[in-house]
């Protein structure tokens, strides 16, 4: 085993790390506060090649793998979540392509992406979430394609995007056989956002309701074949969760970072708080976590990235960082005391947007189903 980074990867690392620590957290908390991604941020992470790096060469991207995905979005997610997840996002919404889209579709789409667009990955509805085989967005076969009705709700970038990935029913009677995908333009007449949810957390990543109105979608826009969509967002989710594990990691290692700064500096009964069992037990149990969370991240995208089948080591990596990001997040505040309640400090930030991490892309409770069935089937 080697558990050392390349060269190239150290450096693609330290490159996220210093544009992260220079751009994104100084205009963090202003971000949050305006609920707003500031998009000349987005513009620089472009410029620098910090988006998008494992799109494929031949559609214009850096052609990197899931490993090096990991290593930049732990490093903008550190510096804010909101922020890193917006800037991210893309990730979900174009692996599906990357995964099943012809050469024309992927020359398109994932083109549009490489040269710095956003889009959305629509599959949450409101009556489904967790149950993926619940959605009920229609697409029925009309001459030349599908015609779309239904809404989508919580869709990232969705406020951003030029296109989306939507997942849909083309027969509603056959369950998760029963989905398809498709690639929908946002300017497709029938098609409307919303605008951004209000929310408690995450705040500089728009999220936003989508609706269509007998939206129509050409054949050539379907992605992969009819029936097949279920089957293509599990396997998405095996190649993204290792990027939304980074999310969690990122914000674990800045709960560390500002719970350790702020014990060395503040003195309670004569000494500093790190001096304190009490408060030193806190920290040396999110180094803990850190290190567990980065070797499980680590792996299961060095596994998808070998083309082994990761959906375990996926799954683990996802719940335990987003487990451990709340953890340390309301240990952060703990330390920090009654500071640790005021916006004026940067962990009540931290904490806030660490819950949704134990919701989207499968909750928690989802992750470990996934774990025990895929334990059940290999016993059998």
């Amino acid at each position: 085993m080697d558990f050392n980074l390349t060269e190239e990867q150290s450096m693609i690392r330290d490159l996220a790390k210093n544009f992260a620590d220079g751009e994104i957290i100084p205009r963090a908390a202003a971000a949050d506060r305006a609920a707003d991604l500031p998009l000349d941020i987005h513009a620089k992470a472009h410029e620098l090649g910090l988006l998008g790096v494992n799109l494929p060469q031949s559609c214009g991207g850096p052609g990197l793998g899931n490993v090096e995905l990991a290593l930049v979005t732990e490093q903008l997610c550190r510096a804010c979540l909101g922020i890193g997840t917006a800037l991210s996002t893309n990730g979900l919404a174009g692996e599906p392509v990357i995964l099943a889209g012809t050469p024309e579709q992927q020359k398109e789409y994932l083109g549009r992406l490489a040269r710095g667009g956003f889009a959305s990955f629509a599959l949450t509805e409101p009556a489904a979430g967790s149950d993926v085989a619940g959605i009920r967005t229609a697409a029925r076969r009309v001459a030349g394609g599908y015609e779309l009705n239904g809404s989508k709700i919580w869709i990232s970038n969705a406020s951003l995007a030029s296109f989306f990935v939507v997942f849909a029913k083309t027969d509603a009677s056959a369950g998760h056989r029963g989905v398809t995908t498709f690639i929908v333009e946002r300017d497709s007449p029938g098609l409307s956002v919303g605008e951004p949810l209000g929310k408690l957390g995450q705040k500089a990543a728009p999220t936003c309701e989508v609706f269509f109105d007998n939206v129509f979608v050409p054949d050539a826009n379907r992605l992969g074949a009819e029936g097949k969509g279920f089957q293509l967002a599990m396997e998405t989710f095996d190649q993204s969760r290792p990027m939304v594990a980074a999310f969690g990691l990122g914000l674990i290692q800045r709960c560390c970072d500002e719970a350790t700064a702020y014990a060395r500096e503040r003195v309670s009964m004569g000494k500093p708080l790190i001096e304190h069992q009490a408060v030193s037990h806190k920290l040396a149990e999110m180094a803990i976590r850190s290190e567990a969370g980065r070797l499980l991240t680590y792996q299961s995208a060095w596994m998808a990235e070998q083309g082994q089948r990761n959906t375990v080591q996926a799954s683990i990596a996802k719940a335990y960082t987003a487990d451990a990001a709340m953890w340390c997040a309301t240990e952060a505040v703990q330390v920090f005391g009654g500071m640790g309640y005021s916006t004026e400090y940067p962990v009540e930030k931290l904490f806030r947007d660490a819950k949704v991490l134990q919701i989207y892309e499968g909750t928690s409770e989802i992750q470990r189903n996934i774990i025990a069935r895929e334990i059940a089937r290999k016993s059998a």
